[in-house]
């Protein structure tokens, strides 16, 4: 299943992480599962963070912090 990823990138940035992590849990693309990763590193759930980083295909050791992730999966959100 594949959710609408601005509204849970939205949910996101106004600090409700519970309703993000709710939402990329049922979202299965590549972007869906970075943003789960995105949302243990918010948690400090490193371990779990680079779980859903390599399931992405994203270079868990080149990561910034949770607001800088959010900015780059932004990017490539309008793309």
């Amino acid at each position: 299943m594949m959710i609408n990823l601005r509204h849970a990138v939205v949910h996101a940035r106004h600090g409700d992480w519970d309703k993000t992590h709710l939402m990329v849990r049922a979202d299965e693309s590549l972007l869906g599962t970075w943003l789960h990763g995105i949302v243990h590193i918010q948690e400090g759930d490193l371990e779990n963070a680079s779980f859903w980083y390599a399931k992405a295909g994203r270079n868990f050791a080149q990561h910034g912090s949770a607001e800088e992730e959010l900015g780059k999966l932004e990017s490539e959100l309008q793309d």
